[in-house]
């Protein structure tokens, strides 16, 4: 009889929680802390007692202490792998959920019928774990030695591109140019030469909102909750719009985070919530550096004036609690040092940093190329003389043209083959940090631990990681 499968990734560490799985005729507890747990299910038509209708619910639910304290399902027909109605349905409306002080962070693939390249089971990740708005104030309390340790011996977890969280910049664009305007944004000839073998220039036109999701969209999550979750690393590439887009008046021409020529978040708005995030969390520091590659000469490069003007109206609202550090206080200050001069938010300008990321390597569907890689770029001679350490966990599937093709054509929009990926990369690539950092990172050489969709296990890594380093 025909099936369907679902293929979900796991991670819980809160004590007391446990994560439920079903499907027809089958349900699966997991319980363990600190695993990543991966289970493969089937919808069976046979398991469906209708004759006519073959669509089964996959379902999950977190459990705490025995109380059921989350619930999110969708449909899948046995017949035709389709998934459809349920609360996971669109990408964009599986925010994180906030429980007391737990995180419950999840997202799923829709395979459809498959791919010969994407995963042919649906993908599902879930991840349980605390509320880590406070969790340097938690490896380092005020007052305490540990304190004392350089900043330097954390790691810090990090959203990949995460002004590229909302299509709201992107289709106020498309509303006011039309679709028409995809080509000069997304500036990958690779892709639209493989869309334009396939459908004419007018179709693309009219599935511009698909292709921009395809290649861009990385993260689903508010910045703050981003924050709660346990980022404390940013890239920016603050840039104004396309030259062509400015004078349609689509956006105000301000500084946007940019992801070739597709805007993203405000400039304003992300520094404006990361100041009010710090002065909610006293104990907490944020690292945001700058950077521009990948950026086309036609979206206009932000001066040092701007920069500086646009970095004084956030730090405004402060009030003076809150001033600005740069790469000399990130590298020689302590925690404490940094806390006591106010210095919480290090704002970096294009520092010479050493990255795990290839385009060859991280341009993977399994992961396997990214873990195997990391170790020969992890040495102590690559390390030597950079600012810090950036680990580049997710796999960069948009950078495989006939995957991006597919999500873009055979999908829809609330389906990414960057999401297609998240859960296998992650069980491989977290698990890879947890057991070789230490190993493999100078000590007072400061990680960052970076992930497309950003979730607790990548957060709950990091942090174990900075007390060990911490202890030393």
């Amino acid at each position: 009889m025909p099936s369907k499968g679902v293929h979900t990734f796991t991670y819980i560490a809160v004590p007391g929680c446990s994560i439920e799985l079903s499907v027809p005729k089958q349900t699966v507890r997991i319980d363990e802390l600190h695993r990543f747990s991966n289970t493969a299910m089937e919808v069976e038509a046979f398991a469906i007692s209708s004759f006519f209708d073959k669509r089964g619910r996959f379902t999950f639910k977190v459990f705490l202490h025995g109380n059921q304290i989350a619930e999110q399902w969708i449909d899948i027909n046995a017949i035709t792998g389709n998934a459809s109605g349920g609360t996971m349905e669109s990408i964009a409306n599986t925010p994180s959920i906030f429980h007391d002080d737990i995180i419950i962070s999840y997202g799923l693939y829709e395979a459809g019928n498959g791919h010969d390249l994407l995963p042919n089971r649906h993908q599902c990740y879930i991840t349980v774990t605390p509320n880590y708005a406070n969790w340097i104030g938690s490896v380092a309390p005020p007052g305490s030695e540990l304190e004392n340790r350089p900043f330097t011996r954390l790691v810090l977890p990090s959203a990949h591109d995460v002004g590229m969280n909302s299509m709201q910049s992107s289709e106020a664009v498309l509303r006011k140019v039309g679709g028409a305007v995809v080509g000069e944004l997304v500036d990958d000839n690779r892709v639209l030469a493989e869309l334009a073998d396939k459908i004419s220039a007018d179709a693309i036109a009219l599935i511009a909102p698909n292709i921009i999701f395809s290649l861009a969209i990385t993260q689903k999550d508010s910045l703050d909750a981003m924050l709660q979750i346990g980022a404390r690393y940013f890239e920016f590439r603050p840039a104004h719009l396309h030259r062509a887009v400015i004078p349609t008046g689509a956006l105000p021409d301000r500084l946007y985070f940019q992801h070739s020529a597709i805007p993203g978040m405000e400039y304003e708005a992300f520094l404006r919530d990361v100041v009010a995030f710090l002065r909610a969390h006293p104990t907490e520091i944020i690292v945001v550096q700058l950077r521009w590659d990948g950026v086309p000469d036609v979206c206009a490069k932000p001066s040092d004036d701007e920069k500086r003007q646009y970095l004084e109206e956030a730090l405004r609202q402060a009030d003076g609690e809150i001033v600005a550090g740069n790469l000399d206080d990130m590298k020689r200050c302590s925690i404490g040092e940094l806390r006591r001069d106010r210095k919480r938010l290090i704002m970096l300008d294009s520092v010479d940093s050493l990255s795990t990321y290839t385009d060859e390597g991280n341009a993977t569907l399994n992961g396997d190329s990214i873990v195997e890689a990391l170790p020969r770029v992890l040495t102590l001679d690559n390390q030597r003389g950079k600012a810090f350490v950036n680990i580049q966990c997710q796999s960069t599937a948009s950078n495989i043209p006939r995957a991006v093709v597919y999500s873009v054509l055979e999908a829809s929009v609330t389906t990414s083959c960057l999401l297609a990926t998240k859960g296998l990369c992650d069980s491989k690539t977290l698990p890879w940090c947890r057991d070789n950092v230490l190993r493999t990172c100078e000590l007072d050489q400061l990680v960052v631990m970076m992930n497309d969709w950003i979730d607790g296990a990548t957060s709950d890594i990091a942090i174990q990681l900075s007390r060990q380093r911490l202890e030393r």
